[in-house]
């Protein structure tokens, strides 16, 4: 089943507390990562007593509706779009806080967990903020009751020395964040423009959908149809350069959906051709979908057929189907088929399929038949055989 994405929901949630007979409103920890979910909301309300949520590798662009979580210890929101540090005054049991790789630019956002007097481990790696001059001077300084700052212990002489100078050191970055606010306007900006199709058109070029740059098709080209002019589009996609921005990460989930919809769409068209089991010159064929081990052994002492199936030994005995004909005998597990041609001809009615008490295999012990052939269906049975 394909995950619900973009919005927390109270089904995505109940899913995840099965270890708490699905009751969310004591859960203590919850793990919502790679959901393609775009917004914080809700948990604040559905589980007041998280202590860990991991929310990594999402799309969330802001930190929000988490600030009613008291007994939050730790937060994971790494590989998101989140570029302001916000809305974490609420969580007063704070001590980790990862947003490894998002956006954050405004470095002076730190100074909003100050309030978080037990927050003592803070990953920042991967944001624009890390290549500011002064950064871990500043955030050492701005946060004293940090102990580790991007996985590095922070020392009580670090500590002491972040204070020399500085005032200079937050001069230094306010202009740095200045610069990069002008910077990621300037990208907004871009992106909107992007999306509404307003790039200036190159000459001797087709835009296409979306402002991208299309080339116009050969006539060999256009005899292949719209699967070559989605090819193309992907193609385009890929390789016209684009700044690593939110927006960026964004457009490209989107296009990855959409191809995902595409093809998805085509298997709807194109229903899979049904299995050949048994060719239409009536030619039984051996058949191994689920890829099991197997041995047969055709018994003269004991006039039978005996086949072992192996892989078995977990599947519940009401998950298989048996049916022995007088020349192959079919299994089936989970719509899963096993079609075996048998060495000799049997009788399917004297036929037995049992479980192995020692190993789990399936065991099918068919007699041998000489001249009389009989057509009747073998019934699986929950004996143990050793």
């Amino acid at each position: 089943m394909r995950k619900c994405g973009w919005f927390v929901t109270e089904d995505m949630v109940r899913r995840r507390a099965e270890h708490n007979e699905c009751q969310i409103f004591s859960l203590e920890e919850v793990s919502l990562h790679q959901q393609d979910i775009e917004r914080i909301e809700h948990l604040d309300r559905w589980c007041r007593d998280l202590r860990i949520l991991y929310l990594q590798n999402n799309l969330i662009p802001r930190i929000e509706n988490v600030g009613r979580l008291k007994k939050l210890v730790y937060l994971n929101l790494a590989l998101n779009n989140i570029e302001v540090i916000e809305n974490l005054e609420g969580c007063e049991s704070l001590q980790k806080l990862d947003l490894t790789v998002n956006f954050v630019g405004r470095l002076s956002g730190v100074e909003h967990l100050q309030r978080n007097i037990h927050l003592r481990e803070l990953f920042l790696v991967g944001n624009p903020c890390t290549e500011f001059q002064g950064y871990r001077q500043y955030v050492v300084a701005s946060l004293p009751q940090l102990k580790w700052l991007d996985g590095t212990e922070v020392s009580r002489s670090e500590r002491i020395g972040a204070r020399q100078g500085l005032e200079e050191v937050k001069r230094r970055v306010w202009e740095q964040e200045q610069e990069y606010v002008r910077r990621r306007d300037r990208e907004k900006e871009e992106a909107r423009r992007k999306a509404a199709g307003e790039e200036e058109e190159p000459e001797g070029r087709n835009t296409g959908s979306r402002g991208r740059w299309r080339r116009t098709l050969s006539p060999e080209e256009h005899q292949r149809g719209p699967d070559l002019d989605a090819e193309q589009r992907d193609r385009e996609f890929w390789n016209t350069p684009s700044p690593f921005s939110p927006e960026s990460r964004l457009e490209a989930h989107r296009h990855l959906e959409e191809k995902r919809k595409a093809k998805e769409k085509d298997k709807e068209k194109k229903p899979k051709a049904p299995r050949t089991l048994i060719t239409a010159g009536g030619r039984v064929l051996n058949v191994n979908e689920p890829k099991y081990t197997y041995t047969h052994v055709l018994s003269k002492r004991f006039g039978c057929v005996v086949c072992k199936v192996a892989h078995l030994q977990h599947m519940d005995t009401s998950l298989i189907d048996v049916d022995v004909q007088p020349t192959y005998a079919r299994v089936i597990v989970k719509g899963k088929i096993f079609q075996m041609v048998l060495p000799a001809e049997v009788k399917p009615d004297s036929s037995t399929a049992r479980r192995s008490q020692t190993t789990g295999h399936l065991v099918l012990t068919m007699p041998r038949v000489r001249t009389e052939t009989h057509q009747a269906g073998a019934h699986l049975s929950q004996e143990q055989h050793s």
